[in-house]
């Protein structure tokens, strides 16, 4: 798709998140940046401590959103809250008032993992269909046990649950889509959002994406797809991306969410800038058995990107990869990085967020752009935790410090284990 960037170019106005590292943005950045010990241990079991999914948790409403909001909780499973709450954090951010824009001309495009069934949700139908030895009679589960279940069970675990909501709170009648791409939805669904402003079909969108990797269906997806590592004991071992010793993330949840606005519109109004998404690319390679060609795939997604963006590839200020902190992924992605930007690779900073907090699919992906967003605004980078043996089958290069500049623009790498390579670039916004 064509880029009519130079026409209309588009820009973050707003930052939400909620996640193991905080629910505010000041709460991010002092997790990325803290030393390893004096983090909580929610941190490390990938849980949000706090969120608990009342009316509270989800950050400054207006009166007619929160009663809207209110109504709507009975609906959410706990991926939809924490998009929703995401969302709205960083509408509240944006300081985006309802009468600025006409509401058709005001969408939104949301990112969703793979949204669990709840068992919870069919145990009662169950037990109606036990015999007298407890065992489940299939004969009974039509007239016994579907009367039974949770009547709404259906709403709560529909992908496309974010998006509705957040339109129908908020009175949001532009373009509404969800992308479910786990790793890489994050980055595809803010592509489709800055390519709707940029030809012209919004002003504005909310857009990032939820996931949770910690419900039983989806860790066992994770752990069938290696988005996932070892366990030892009774906890995880921790994700450690492109060290020797990786073994895979520990499970997480979270949600991201970002405004984008067209510049005029935006600056018109007086709104905070927090950096202008350059280009967006993605690229898909499968693959014969279950895995795609992922260092292709993402050879292929940053050589679109950086021929889209007026940067020149020595002008990147560091890289957020997607940083998985598995044997395979991060060989791929490593290497994709090496292929495009050459021996520039040896002075590239390179950072990645799970090392931080694990692996919340579609989540991850918005987290990291947040986090991104906040080094340029600080003009310096958090260190990749756990990263202390270099592997030379990944050749980048790790921040371990505190004092390694941001640079002035970045790259954002997503990609999933089916050949799925994304890419957002994104530049500090310099008025």
């Amino acid at each position: 798709m064509k880029c009519w960037s130079d026409e209309r170019r588009v820009v973050v106005t707003g930052l939400g998140v909620v996640c193991p590292l905080g629910l505010t943005l000041d709460d991010l950045w002092r997790s990325l940046t803290q030393p390893l010990h004096t983090l909580s241990q929610s941190v490390a079991n990938g849980a949000i401590a706090g969120f608990q999914g009342r009316i509270d948790d989800f950050g400054p409403l207006t009166p007619v959103a929160r009663k809207s909001l209110r109504k709507a909780l009975k609906l959410m499973n706990r991926a939809t809250q924490l998009g929703v709450a995401a969302a709205q954090r960083a509408l509240a951010d944006s300081a985006l008032s309802s009468n600025w824009y006409e509401p058709h001309r005001v969408g939104v495009s949301f990112g969703a993992g793979n949204v669990s069934v709840m068992p919870e949700d069919f145990v009662a139908g169950i037990h109606a269909c036990l015999d007298e030895q407890d065992q489940f009679d299939f004969a009974r589960w039509g007239t016994d046990g579907i009367p039974k279940v949770a009547p709404l069970w259906m709403l709560r675990c529909l992908p496309n649950m974010p998006a509705c909501h957040l339109s129908i709170i908020n009175d949001f009648r532009g373009p509404n889509n969800t992308i479910t791409q786990r790793g890489a939805a994050a980055n595809l669904a803010i592509a489709e959002a800055f390519h709707l402003i940029c030809d012209g079909d919004a002003d504005a969108m909310i857009t990032g994406a939820c996931g949770t990797a910690l419900e039983p269906f989806n860790l066992l997806h994770g752990r069938m797809d290696n988005e996932l590592g070892e366990k030892t004991g009774s906890s995880s071992e921790p994700c450690r991306p492109f060290d020797l010793r990786r073994t895979g993330p520990p499970p997480a949840e979270a949600a991201g969410a970002l405004v984008l606005e067209e510049l005029c519109s935006a600056t018109e109004r007086g709104a905070t800038i927090y950096g202008e998404i350059r280009a967006a690319a993605s690229s898909c390679v499968p693959a014969r058995d279950s895995f795609g060609a992922c260092q292709k795939a993402m050879q292929n997604a940053l050589r679109l990107t950086l021929g889209q963006t007026r940067i020149a590839p020595e002008n990147i200020g560091h890289v957020h990869a997607h940083g998985l902190g598995t044997r395979q992924s991060d060989i791929a992605e490593a290497q994709a990085i090496r292929r495009i930007f050459g021996r520039q690779a040896d002075r590239l900073p390179v950072v990645a967020a799970k090392g931080h907090m694990g692996n919340a699919s579609a989540g991850s992906g918005a987290i990291e752009i947040a986090g991104s967003l906040l080094a340029l605004r600080r003009g310096s980078l958090f260190p990749v935790r756990n990263y202390e043996q270099p592997d030379p089958d990944c050749p980048v290069l790790p921040v371990t410090g505190d004092d390694v500049a941001a640079g002035t623009s970045f790259l954002n790498l997503n990609m999933t284990a089916g050949g799925v390579a994304t890419c957002l670039a994104i530049e500090a916004w310099a008025a």
